[in-house]
């Protein structure tokens, strides 16, 4: 039954990334270049995705972690690591400038494989590619391995 609880999630999920346009890489694109703003042709509309989205994962947290335990499992699992360090910079900004690049991110890029676009399919091999990438790296590095994957 959890299975299928979380099929309907992340079906809800991509459906709302379908329609509010996430999965379209020229929609997203169109918001990330702000020098668009000059001509006219820069689209808001993901603010407005994307401030809903904060303001209901604020009022959820807000209100789910009053409870004893979660309904799908036996207990939280937030993270326990409150301190900043080079991967959680480069992390991120290696994830902006790819969805600067392409117009997707993961989420999106999996829902927008169901167009069959060469992009879409693209963005996905090369996102898995690069996260094996990323997992061999930190196997040679021990100290590194440790940090990343706890």
């Amino acid at each position: 039954m959890t299975v299928l609880i979380q099929f309907v999630i992340g079906l809800t999920f991509g459906l709302g990334l379908l329609i509010s346009g996430m999965s379209n890489p020229a929609k997203v694109l169109n918001f990330l270049d702000l020098a668009a703003i000059r001509t006219g042709s820069w689209d808001p509309s993901l603010a407005f995705v994307m401030l809903g989205a904060v303001i209901v994962t604020f009022i959820g947290f807000r209100l789910v972690l009053k409870w004893p335990r979660p309904i799908l499992a036996r207990t939280f699992h937030l993270p326990s690591k409150t301190d900043f360090d080079l991967r959680v910079i480069v992390g991120p900004a290696i994830f902006g400038v790819g969805w600067g690049i392409a117009g997707f991110c993961p989420g999106p890029a999996f829902v927008a494989l169901g167009y069959g676009s060469a992009a879409s399919i693209q963005f996905v091999i090369a996102m898995l590619v690069g996260m094996a990438g990323a997992r061999a790296l930190a196997d040679r590095q021990p100290a590194l391995a440790g940090s990343l994957y706890e």
